[in-house]
């Protein structure tokens, strides 16, 4: 299962359930107090997934690896193409 479907499935099941609770179909009659918590849930929730992105943002960012050996090795393709286009008339 590919995360995508992983969290296609978790939202159509908080979604299914915040329906069922907000409209009342399940015909539980909670309080007036459980709607006023139910009702913008979904808001909520988006939210905590803005909080959770931008974390793992910044823990990616701050734990990226360097890479020395590719670094040098790009540093003497770019000597070998100046000098290329040195030999070719380019002058830099």
């Amino acid at each position: 299962m590919t995360k995508l479907t992983e969290w296609l499935v978790g939202l159509t099941l908080i979604g299914t359930v915040w329906a069922a609770l907000t409209f009342d179909l399940l015909g539980l009659d909670l309080s007036k107090q459980y709607y006023e918590v139910i009702w913008p849930f979904p808001v909520y929730l988006l939210v905590c997934f803005g909080c959770y992105s931008l974390a793992v943002v910044g823990y990616r960012v701050a734990t990226f690896n360097n890479c020395e050996a590719a670094a040098e090795e790009l540093k003497d393709q770019i000597k070998e193409a100046k000098s290329d286009l040195a030999r070719k008339g380019f002058k830099f």
